[in-house]
């Protein structure tokens, strides 16, 4: 990466956008100057750092070089306000929130898989939903050697991935439950008691009986593969876990691949680590994910019910990789490729 200094705005400051914080610190991104930019202006601590969170307002982004919105986890409508406006004079914005990932016009970025999408004239990207991310992460390197032809997924999804305020919900009710009491549930959070429980609603319900969850994995999966004939059968379900989000994913391919192949495919994959040897209970969890960026793959086996079948585990950070790294890395790739220069 070439070391010149970058003025860095980050959009909202809930789960995603502290992480985005952490990561810029960690990754030693380039910037001369990271400002916090969220609906109401306050001093706020992550990490032991005091920031000075500013009022988002267009004025703001006069002197930004590269603008990361953290999306709906951070402040509601921000992208859809603020997004084109700075995009349309010069900044590079790295989208985490949903509105614009469907436009033709603006890349749909998971920077090992697709990044060639985004070119130097691009000023708006937008990263994937968090379960899409990893799952396509893991299935793009078989893709590339078999051909999707269909996937079964379902998702095992941390309460992070709605707020930090289902991670304190989720906390309050499994205490409740091991004192012995009926929990109280804040259905604004989630619709039912999560405390020990899984609950397959995430988004809302559309009127195929899909959620908006489950839609975004079909329509963003072919999107950043670039095929439309692929088949996607989601089910999306919020689990008790705190941070990283599981898969389970049944794929069938249009030629045969084996799982001893696929090993060897994703051992090689950027940003893929294999852990696959169940028998001696190694497999990846939700606990082996948190705080990495990598995307974890075990339970690598042949499906023998169809044709050209693999089942896989699939485990990653929602807040690392499924959201905050992504965008970071979509950032640092533009540099090195050029399409980012200091104002």
């Amino acid at each position: 990466m070439t070391l010149v200094g970058f003025r860095v705005a980050v959009v909202g400051i809930g789960a995603v956008g502290q992480t985005m914080l952490r990561v810029l610190r960690e990754r030693k991104f380039p910037a001369d100057s990271v400002k916090v930019l969220a609906r109401t202006a306050r001093k706020q601590v992550v990490d032991g750092h005091e920031y000075e969170v500013r009022e988002v307002n267009e004025a703001e982004f006069a002197d930004v070089d590269i603008a990361l919105f953290a999306g709906s986890e951070g402040v509601g409508g921000a992208s859809e306000t603020y997004a084109p406006g700075a995009a349309a004079r010069g900044v590079y914005v790295v989208d985490n929130a949903g509105a614009f990932r469907m436009y033709p016009n603006v890349p749909l970025v998971v920077p090992e898989v697709n990044f060639d999408a985004a070119t130097a004239e691009h000023r708006h990207i937008a990263n994937p939903n968090c379960s899409t991310i990893q799952m396509v992460v893991a299935l793009a390197p078989l893709h590339r050697v078999a051909r999707i032809k269909r996937i079964v997924v379902s998702t095992y999804q941390s309460v992070s991935g709605r707020s930090l305020s289902a991670v304190e919900e989720c906390g309050k009710q499994s205490r409740a439950v091991l004192d012995g009491q009926e929990p109280e549930v804040d259905t604004s959070i989630i619709a039912r008691q999560i405390g020990f429980n899984c609950v397959p609603h995430i988004d809302a319900f559309l009127p195929d009986g899909y959620t908006k969850e489950e839609q975004k994995m079909v329509r963003e999966t072919r999107k950043i593969l670039g095929d439309d004939t692929i088949q996607v059968s989601p089910t999306t379900v919020r689990v008790p876990a705190l941070f990283a989000h599981a898969e389970s994913i049944n794929v069938e391919f249009k030629q045969r691949i084996t799982a001893a192949e696929a090993r060897e495919i994703l051992s090689k994959a950027p940003g893929v680590i294999v852990m696959d040897d169940p028998a001696n209970a190694v497999y990846p969890t939700q606990i082996d994910a948190q705080g990495r960026d990598e995307t974890f793959v075990g339970r690598i086996r042949e499906d023998s019910t169809v044709d050209n079948g693999l089942n896989l585990w699939v485990v990653a950070d929602n807040l690392r990789k499924g959201a905050a790294t992504n965008a970071i890395q979509i950032a640092e790739m533009a540099i090195q490729a050029g399409f980012i220069q200091p104002k």
